[in-house]
């Protein structure tokens, strides 16, 4: 009989049922909950035989000796059941990875049954026409666009090298014209320099000035 039969009483029989993981899981955990409270107990007794020993260890020998030898076995089982507890642990932990596998494979199990009903009524010709006929379609709507878009007379009945032709030719009417203003300024001509003299002082103005000078000098003479 394995270990887990023993553990969970299985008798191994073919007809048997074997226990689920989480049933096995929770008995485990059980089994870890005695073997901590039976850690607790011979903790205890190993404690109390202890005090024993020190307390006849002067005056009743005998009893001191059998005192430390009830502590060594104790200590021996308590050994023992940490040794039982790493295993069961171990298990345990090994269950619930198991649980957890079983659980991830479940549901990736009715995802992909969930993803061929999906797929049933696809069938892959039938989806590359429908891919097919929409970007057909696709197209004939851009072209419709394109054509919708497009002025209708207006600039395509022109050449444009005709165009760029008569805008030099206005250009070059332009500049000749500038360029003649400008040299008919050229041309105009210039006021000529008066050939007559100017208009001498009248001689009455001048003898008044000489007078005024006279006076002025007799005026200094005094």
């Amino acid at each position: 009989m394995s270990l887990f039969g023993k553990l969970f009483g299985g008798g191994g029989g073919k007809g048997g049922k074997a226990p689920t993981p989480q049933e096995a899981i929770q008995k485990l955990r059980e089994t870890e909950e005695m073997l901590a409270k039976k850690q607790d107990f011979l903790e205890k007794k190993i404690d109390t035989e202890l005090m024993t020993a020190k307390k006849n260890g002067t005056k009743n020998k005998r009893a001191a000796l059998q005192a430390l030898k009830r502590k060594k076995r104790y200590e021996k089982q308590l050994a023992q059941i940490d040794g039982t507890l790493s295993t069961i642990e171990f298990q345990r932990e090994a269950l619930e990875n198991a649980n957890t596998n079983t659980e991830v494979l479940k549901n990736m199990g009715y995802a992909a049954k969930a993803m061929k009903a999906a797929h049933e009524n696809m069938d892959i010709d039938k989806v590359d026409d429908l891919m097919a006929d929409i970007t057909e379609q696709q197209e004939v709507a851009q072209e419709i666009s394109d054509v919708i878009s497009r002025p209708i007379g207006f600039g395509d009945e022109f050449d444009e090298d005709e165009l760029m032709a008569e805008l030099e030719e206005l250009e070059q009417e332009e500049l000749d014209k500038n360029l003649l203003e400008i040299q008919g300024t050229q041309d105009v001509p210039l006021p000529s320099v008066p050939s007559t003299s100017l208009p001498s002082r009248p001689a009455k103005k001048k003898e008044e000035d000489e007078d005024d000078m006279a006076d002025l000098e007799a005026w200094a003479a005094i």
